[in-house]
């Protein structure tokens, strides 16, 4: 009988200790501010984690970065208006949105070379690469729509109709886009191998859609949304589980799957850092300060690093953020 009730408390303590334990410390800051050269706007950055490269848009070009020595390395030049990069390494290239030109750039990842220029809809603006596909889909601010490329022959293989403006997006790596309306307060399942809107998806209680990013693994769906809130979505469902408060005027999210950290940078200058306790819970961890304006983000899965653009005094610059 002792033996036994021995046991039961060894169980119990586990238990205990398994579910008490502590959340992740935080104790983010900006540990490094990398200036740069030329004036200009700012939108998207994009890890290029295998090859160790960070690419920022900026203006009419794209500066790249390595990111582990923290020094420019070159640039990918003539991108006028310049939103977002996507990365196809298994093709070895990349793909930049021209919001100015309506086109999408294609360049070669080792010489950053540009190789040609496709056609989209009016004024492209966030760029994903969806691995199931092998195809590069460029949301089109300027006509509602999403145009599919061929990474590997740089053709256009569709064209899908929105009904919406639609802001950031994320792929599953199962055959499905998901993409935000800003203007809509709509979340869109987009079939990415039929180039078809399957469903649309209210965010209430979150209001003006404007970043993404996703659990995998967990099918859940991390949206910022310019009503101060980051929503959870079932990328299944489509059930919003649970908001949580971050910062004013958000326009990047990303995902740590290691950390299990959600980061939220807004506008105002900081950036909201939230952990998933499990699929359903969701707890603050830290609001970091970073600056004015920097409201544009990409996460370095192997450092755990963030990569934030923004201007300050006349100075272009990315500000590296780390513990």
């Amino acid at each position: 009988m002792l033996k036994r009730a021995f046991c039961l408390g060894a169980v119990l303590i586990l238990s205990c200790v398994l579910y008490a334990a502590p959340a992740p410390a935080g104790g983010y800051s900006v540990v490094k501010k990398i200036p740069i050269a030329g004036t200009g706007s700012w939108d998207y950055l994009s890890v290029d984690e295998a090859a160790r490269r960070l690419y920022v848009s900026h203006g009419t070009q794209v500066e790249v970065i390595d990111i582990d020595s923290l020094t420019v390395v070159g640039n990918v030049p003539k991108t006028p208006g310049v939103h977002g990069i996507a990365i196809a390494p298994e093709f070895g290239r990349g793909f930049v949105s021209n919001g100015q030109a309506s086109t999408v750039t294609i360049f070669d990842l080792k010489t950053l070379k540009p190789i040609t220029d496709v056609p989209t809809g009016q004024k492209p603006d966030a760029i994903i690469y969806d691995p199931a596909t092998s195809r590069v889909f460029a949301f089109n601010g300027g006509s509602n729509s999403a145009t599919a490329i061929d990474a590997a022959t740089g053709k256009v293989a569709g064209t899908v109709d929105l009904q919406g403006g639609p802001e950031f997006a994320a792929a599953d790596g199962n055959g499905f886009v998901y993409n935000n309306l800003e203007d809509e307060s709509l979340v869109l399942k987009i079939n990415s191998r039929e180039l078809k809107v399957e469903q649309r998806w209210p965010t209430a209680p979150c209001a003006s859609p404007s970043s993404m990013a996703m659990d995998r693994a967990n099918r859940r769906l991390f949206v910022g949304c310019r009503s101060k809130v980051m929503a959870v979505v079932n990328a299944d469902t489509g059930q919003v589980i649970t908001t949580l408060p971050i910062g004013d005027h958000v326009d990047a999210t990303a995902f740590d799957a290691e950390t299990k950290l959600i980061f939220n940078s807004n506008g105002e200058g900081t950036v909201t850092v939230i952990h998933e306790d499990g699929p359903d819970k969701y707890s603050l961890v830290e609001t970091v300060k970073t600056a004015p304006r920097a409201k544009t983000m990409a996460l370095d899965p192997r450092t755990h690093r963030l990569f934030l653009s923004t201007a300050e005094n006349g100075q272009f610059e990315v500000l590296v953020v780390g513990q």
